[in-house]
């Protein structure tokens, strides 16, 4: 059961909360400070760019230049909460909306009143976040008409543009870029997608502006493998990735799978790196959703890659023929490592491979697969060319059964439909 847990020092403004572990509903979310915010959506674009918040749905973009953007682009524009967690290995998304629906829905009106925004919408695949959602709705009637969203869960449903295309009742599928949804979205209006974490930090600091560094540094990780319970929690950026691997119950950790399967694999030397978003984009790998998978001592990284693009060929969405060739290409050549069947040219295939098709497909899925197979490359070179002579230990003893997505999953932390203790808590209050 994955577990959530309180860092030994909370960040001011925790995305968190005090009770983490059952829904907190609209009396218990005022109690806090939460849709009293006195922050106006010109003040408040303000104190985003100023705190640097970056979105937290994988990218990293900046959340005031995405929201200026559509700002910029006039008419009747839409805002999306997005809560399509494809990612299997992380539970932050819908956690947040099972937990904490009002701080999600007060972000989203936030950004609403930054945009102009005259409809929102909120879009999951997750039956209980969306009762939870619902529900929040009924008890406290946003700003804007706000609709529910439904989707089948897949890996290429909380894309961007998937997202605009299933609410315009098509198929949750990426489409080819551009137009950008900023540019034209839902029902061909400018439309933000924001995940639902990035707009609950935008509602923090709306309540909190003099807290919006700490806001906007902090984030909530998903960190799994090894041998203990995945773990959610929340911490600042500047964390060793090493001290997570500690916190979580790997400290003999040998590396990691970072990014959900975006950030690719890092050897036992890059757990020094800071959790933070430029380190890792330096050292060739990334922060992304904000789910790691670490490496304890006995997992092989070769068997690891071949779960992570066994998982990407299988929710490839076969539009891109590129990517279905692709994705399939690595997945054997990784699978043939894994099992020690593989040829002598393999291990150049995967690196002519990962560096040809990065960019060549609608969405990011190909270019998870290819950096993935060049990342066990970079980070694990010996290690890859032993297995030209045959399976190791690690890789024979992987478990056969239930398929690459299984075994990388990560199940979302309990949340009780009871609504917690409504004793009025202290409200944090910063100084801009």
């Amino acid at each position: 059961m994955t577990t959530i847990r309180f860092p030994a020092q909370p960040p001011p403004g925790s995305v968190l909360g005090a009770a983490p572990g059952a829904t907190e509903d609209a009396e218990a979310y005022r109690a806090t400070g939460g849709y009293a915010a006195a922050t106006g959506p010109d003040e408040l674009l303000h104190h985003l760019a100023a705190s640097g918040l970056r979105g937290r749905g994988g990218a990293g973009f900046p959340a005031a230049v995405k929201l200026r953007a559509v700002r910029e682009r006039g008419g009747a524009p839409v805002v999306v909460a997005n809560g399509e967690e494809g990612e299997p290995g992380s539970v932050k998304d819908r956690w947040l909306l099972r937990a904490r629906p009002h701080l999600v829905l007060d972000g989203l009106a936030h950004a609403a009143a930054v945009t102009g925004a005259v409809r929102g919408y909120v879009y999951l695949s997750d039956p209980a976040a969306a009762s939870r959602v619902r529900r929040a709705l009924a008890e406290r009637e946003p700003p804007l008409p706000v609709e529910v969203v439904e989707t089948a869960h897949a890996y290429v449903a909380g894309e961007e543009s998937a997202v605009v295309r299933r609410i315009d009742g098509g198929p949750a599928l990426p489409t080819a870029k551009p137009p950008r949804p900023f540019e034209r979205g839902v029902g061909g209006a400018p439309t933000l997608v924001a995940n639902v974490e990035t707009l609950a930090r935008i509602a923090l600091t709306a309540a909190r502006p003099g807290l919006r560094r700490d806001i906007a540094r902090s984030t909530l990780v998903t960190l799994s493998g090894g041998r203990s319970a995945p773990l959610l929690t929340e911490v600042p950026y500047g964390v060793p990735l090493r001290t997570l691997a500690a916190a979580h119950g790997t400290p003999d950790a040998a590396g990691a799978l970072m990014g959900g399967l975006f950030g690719g694999l890092v050897g036992p030397r890059a757990l020094d790196l800071p959790l933070e978003p430029g380190a890792l984009a330096a050292a060739g790998t990334a922060l992304g959703c904000g789910a790691i998978r670490f490496l304890a001592a006995g997992d092989c990284p070769v068997a690891t890659a071949a779960d992570a693009v066994g998982h990407l060929a299988a929710e490839s969405a076969r539009q891109c023929g590129v990517c279905v060739s692709g994705t399939a290409s690595v997945r054997d050549a990784v699978h043939a490592l894994a099992t020690g069947v593989a040829g002598p040219d393999t291990l150049a295939r995967l690196e002519r491979w990962s560096g040809a098709l990065p960019g060549r497909g609608a969405c990011g899925l190909l270019d998870a697969a290819a950096g993935t197979a060049g990342s066990l490359l970079r980070a694990f070179p010996e290690l890859a060319r032993s297995h030209l002579g045959g399976p190791c230990p690690g890789c024979a003893a992987a478990p056969a059964a239930g398929g690459p997505g299984r075994r990388l999953a990560v199940a979302v932390p309990e949340v009780s439909d009871t609504p917690p203790c409504r004793t009025p808590l202290p409200v944090l209050k910063g100084t801009p």
